[in-house]
């Protein structure tokens, strides 16, 4: 059998032989046997990939992330007048569905940073702090992917860390552009009207009062696209801003949150079992699920992909066939585990035919009668 390396560099070596036209061009054209197969093998792999324990390596870089990134956030709109607009938004669109402990632990930390005197400092060290912090979240679910798609990682580290840092800060502007729609408010509105002779947007304000949610999904889908997208070893075809896997981990964050901050609520005693350390255990159980989700959001889109390539009669029934960004490093690590083995089997040989059984009795024989 071969190894993921091999695997991943066959794959790379097949490029050229695959026919992408003979494949679905839209999830649409997906059928329905396709269809019904993707979401049983995505529930399927989701358990043999351990994405479980990925969720949890993800949970840890969340929570070196979440700081930073809100100190970036809240600085970067601070700047504009809206610090405090954007803390109190984010705390409201959080309270919507995350347990009351989650909201006391993250409270406080959020309320400091819009007090915080120092505001330009703190946007310096806030955006970079969140950008390398959070990249490693990035990464780390670029790893998460590359199991899923079962595909190495072959991107040189002079490659692969500047790509994450700029995914990370791609992705930091789209919650930013995220918090300044949630905060737009009328007085807002008003003062950008103010600003051009003439432009009457009174109108607008009460329509903006509702129309900003749908922009702040749209926003949402479009980040969980990017990471997708953007993370893993694995050139796909096409970037999907709104992909079936992405609107499903959307919908199902969304569900999962109240259903977990329900539970929490009404039959969840932490406070009680934990004490004062309730509040973050269920922070960490929180996390832990989200990331759950979009793990299996990206299961879905790779099963889709799988589908897409089933139907188009294109061998994909043990590996998805998509081809690596990169076999560079895949090489290098190829030929260092084959190294290691020669040196493994060369150990083998020359200590073939020896009775080390026989060699330690008669060390412990010699041992005894020193001893005397």
């Amino acid at each position: 059998m071969s190894s993921l390396e091999e695997q991943t560099i066959e794959r790379a070596q097949r490029e050229k032989e695959l026919d992408e036209s003979q494949k679905p061009s839209k999830v649409t054209q997906v059928n329905k046997p396709n269809w019904k197969y993707a979401f049983k093998r995505a529930i399927s792999e989701f358990l043999s990939d351990g994405c479980m324990d990925l969720a949890a390596a993800l949970t840890y870089f969340a929570v070196l992330s979440i700081f930073p990134g809100l100190l970036a956030i809240v600085s970067l709109l601070g700047v504009f007048g809206q610090g405090e607009q954007t803390a109190q938004a984010i705390l409201d669109l959080l309270a919507g569905f995350a347990p009351a402990d989650v909201m006391s632990l993250i409270e406080e930390p959020i309320t400091q940073l819009t007090s915080s005197s120092a505001a330009g400092l703190a946007l310096v060290t806030g955006l970079l702090g969140s950008l390398w912090t959070a990249s490693g979240y990035v990464g780390a679910f670029g790893r998460a992917l590359n199991r899923i798609y079962n595909v190495a990682e072959g991107r040189p580290i002079w490659v692969l860390r500047p790509l994450m840092l700029l995914v990370t800060a791609v992705l930091v502007l789209v919650v930013v552009l995220m918090m300044a729609v949630l905060v737009m408010s009328e007085g807002v509105i008003n003062f950008i009207s103010g600003l051009v002779p003439g432009l009457d947007l009174s109108g607008f304000a009460a329509v903006w009062a509702w129309l900003r949610y749908p922009v702040i999904l749209v926003l949402a889908v479009i980040l969980i696209a990017l990471l997708y997208y953007g993370t893993p070893n694995i050139k796909q075809p096409k970037l999907r801003w709104i992909s079936p896997g992405a609107l499903i981990a959307l919908i199902t964050m969304g569900i999962a949150g109240m259903g977990f901050s329900f539970y929490v609520a009404n039959f969840g005693n932490y406070n009680a079992t934990y004490g004062a350390i309730g509040g973050a255990i269920v922070g960490l159980l929180f996390l832990w699920i989200m990331n759950n989700v979009l793990l299996f959001g990206a299961e879905i889109d790779a099963e889709l992909e799988r589908s897409r390539e089933l139907q188009a009669g294109i061998k994909a029934e043990e590996d998805i066939q998509l081809p690596p960004r990169s076999d560079a490093q895949t090489q290098k690590v190829l030929e260092k585990k084959e190294k290691l083995v020669d040196e493994g089997r060369d150990l083998r040989l020359k200590n073939n035919g020896v009775d080390f059984s026989a060699m330690a009795d008669e060390k412990e024989n010699t041992s005894s009668k020193a001893a005397k």
